[in-house]
């Protein structure tokens, strides 16, 4: 499905509804350039599952977990993985096989440790519709569905 936001308040309200379909297990890689929005769309998902503490990407310590909401949330922002495998010292695999949900920013940056059944989503800006313009493209389960909205 795409989307269409026109401020962060609707990006963040979107990734909001989306949590409310989240279960444990799930994963949701966030795809987007510099400044798009994928932090604002990981406090909405926060929101969404019942956090309401302060939610920021975890750049320089790579995974936040929130543990507050109806689920844990394992937010990891990867822009600073060198290698793939930093991420086995991170202890991925509890999160991406645990209770909770994973957001990962920057997730392309490690592909080859996502698995298929992540959902994908990307977040892109055209200047042209405005500075806060944004289409929101979710493939993959556990994305939102004309029938879920």
């Amino acid at each position: 499905m795409i989307y269409e936001t026109n401020s962060s308040r609707e990006t963040y309200e979107l990734a909001k509804t989306l949590a409310g379909r989240a279960k444990p297990g799930d994963i949701y890689t966030l795809i987007g350039d510099l400044g798009v929005g994928k932090t604002v769309f990981t406090q909405g998902f926060a929101a969404g599952l019942g956090i309401d503490g302060p939610v920021n990407s975890p750049t320089f310590t790579i995974l936040q977990i929130y543990e507050q909401g109806r689920m844990p949330l394992y937010h990891f922002d990867v822009y600073r993985i060198g290698d793939v495998e930093e991420m086995d010292e991170i202890g991925y695999e509890d999160c991406f096989y645990g209770d909770g949900v994973c957001i990962i920013e920057w997730a392309d940056l490690i592909e080859e440790i996502i698995p298929a059944e992540a959902c994908r989503v990307t977040i892109e800006k055209d200047l042209q519709k405005g500075m806060d313009f944004r289409q929101i493209r979710i493939e993959g389960p556990s994305g939102l569905t004309d029938d879920s909205e």
